[in-house]
């Protein structure tokens, strides 16, 4: 849709359909499904166990795609993070 349009360059549109998953309820998927315990960790216990992964796993991310939602006319229609992260095709 943005390519079909004549935005100023440099435009971005961020096209993400949910807001805020926290990165505990995708833990929970994927240990549910490996038939593994979630746990949470401290700061120190995280940055052992996930080593070079902490970095990303300690961010904060939030995104939004309200503006392009608005400017595009657009609605997401496929399935949300969570509900994808749970089919079986992840983890045959």
């Amino acid at each position: 849709l943005a390519l079909e349009q004549d935005f100023e360059p440099g435009t971005r549109f961020h096209g993400v359909a949910e807001e805020g998953i926290p990165f505990r309820a995708i833990a929970e998927v994927i240990g549910r499904r490996l038939n593994l315990p979630v746990k949470s960790l401290t700061k120190e216990e995280a940055s052992a166990h996930f080593t070079w992964f902490t970095h990303f796993a300690g961010m904060d991310s939030q995104s939004s795609s309200k503006q392009t939602r608005e400017r595009l006319k657009w609605q997401p229609r496929e399935i949300g993070l969570l509900d994808d992260v749970d089919q079986p095709y992840y983890f045959n």
